[in-house]
């Protein structure tokens, strides 16, 4: 085989490679304390976001949330220099996924969501509790 042909195998090798490492390393990275999706039953006559359809691969935080005893989804930890929020599905995405389809319903710091006829107050938080 020809040196430059071995050169550019070996070449394709490390871009496939690498961007194999980008798709699965990034959700393995994470640093600090994590943020959770919590979702707080409250009751208000202000618009909110229909959430009864969702599907649990698009909104796995929120899913979490509001299916869990304590309404607080698995823990998400941020990634150094910003680097896995732009290859990972991240809490925020999912709120900002819900405000995109209910302007309405946002708030400051979260979403007012309903499903199965109960009315959540959704938000990112960084309390475990």
């Amino acid at each position: 085989m020809r040196p430059v042909t071995r050169n550019l195998f070996v070449a394709i090798a490390v871009v496939v490679v690498a961007l194999l490492a980008l798709g699965a390393l990034p959700s393995y990275l994470g640093s600090g304390d994590p943020y959770y999706l919590t979702a707080e039953p409250i009751e208000t006559a202000e618009p909110t976001a229909n959430a009864t359809g969702i599907s649990e691969r698009r909104y796995p935080y929120l899913t979490d949330a509001l299916t869990s005893d304590d309404g607080r989804s698995d823990g998400y930890q941020m990634g150094p220099y910003g680097l896995k929020e732009s290859f990972t599905h991240t809490p925020f995405d999912e709120v900002e996924a819900l405000v995109r389809r209910a302007p309405g319903a946002a708030t400051d710091g979260g979403v007012r969501v309903e499903r199965g006829g109960q009315t959540y107050y959704v938000e990112v938080t960084q309390s475990p509790t």
